[in-house]
């Protein structure tokens, strides 16, 4: 197996945990059933990992990224799969001939470039005129302003509407979904699901919605050539977890060490405690001892 790639910040890895690997995974488990039997070009690839993924439906995955290094470990850990193949590429110069593609996906990497127009005119080329184009982008007003997250690798991130028209220059239809990490309790029907109600508890009461209520940290744009290309989505929300929930995991585990770690403070605290009176009795008496030592010479 190839070796692990070394995460910088600037390009995911599997190996990365918690948060990071819940956004980045559930992009591509989202994507996964739009792609499968089509062709896929999977565009700022970087470990592959979200390549191999959707390989396992799809017909074919051509993944491309800039980095040598990324596409060589790609090949290395992925490319025994032969409706995979990883390439040396620019996204604002793909090779490949016009209308290749049925879908083009491309998360994580629109902030990353300035060329965001080239990108895009790129991506139009090299899909079929019923091809649609799946791509992410944070949020600035909650990724930046709200949050204060400062990303050096992302050279130009959008607004919503900054968004909206930059990808509308290239895909006149355009669907925009919102992602957002959260903590989810989930109660449900052992007979079925048949409805969606998202609860949320407020001040000293229960809120219930229809839609998420909170504002989105990434958006997830499905682009196409006209409005009857786009495909019918099966749901309106999506939820994703993985088998050992490993935030939940780590959430306690985190509870049970700083829990762990407050007692050893309070048995130390307790010792402390016990030793400096100790160490005040000690002087006590040594000073008694010596007081009664002396002062009996000094008065004879």
């Amino acid at each position: 197996m190839a070796e692990k790639l070394t995460f910088t910040g600037e390009r995911f890895t599997p190996e990365c945990v918690r948060e990071i690997w819940y956004e980045h995974m559930h992009r591509y488990a989202m994507a996964r059933p739009l792609c499968d039997g089509l062709r896929v070009l999977d565009a700022a690839c970087g470990e592959g990992y979200g390549s191999a993924l959707l390989a396992a439906g799809a017909a074919r995955v051509d993944g491309v990224d800039l980095s040598d290094e990324a596409v060589g470990h790609a090949r290395s850990r992925y490319g025994e799969r032969a409706n995979l193949a990883f390439h040396e590429a620019d996204v604002t110069q793909l090779p490949f001939d016009d209308a290749s593609f049925d879908r083009v996906v491309s998360f994580e990497t629109l902030e990353h470039l300035e060329a965001q127009d080239a990108m895009l005119a790129e991506f139009r080329r090299v899909l079929r005129p019923d091809g649609v184009l799946l791509i992410s982008s944070p949020d600035k007003a909650v990724y930046t302003d709200q949050h204060g997250n400062d990303n050096e690798f992302h050279l130009r991130e959008l607004y919503r509407d900054e968004l909206e028209s930059l990808l509308g220059r290239h895909f006149p239809a355009l669907r925009l979904l919102g992602q957002k990490l959260v903590f989810h309790s989930a109660i449900w029907s052992l007979d079925g699901v048949r409805t969606v109600d998202l609860q949320q508890a407020r001040d000293e009461g229960v809120d219930s919605f229809e839609s998420m209520p909170r504002e989105a940290m990434y958006f997830i744009a499905l682009c196409a050539g006209d409005e009857s290309m786009l495909p019918v989505l099966p749901h309106d929300l999506w939820l994703f977890d993985d088998a050992d929930e490993s935030v939940y995991t780590h959430y306690h585990g985190e509870i049970r060490r700083n829990m762990a770690a407050g007692g050893i403070i309070q048995d130390r605290d307790r010792e402390i405690e016990n030793l400096r009176a100790e160490l005040e009795a000690a002087r006590a008496g040594q000073g008694g001892w010596l007081q009664r030592l002396f002062g009996g010479k000094s008065g004879g």
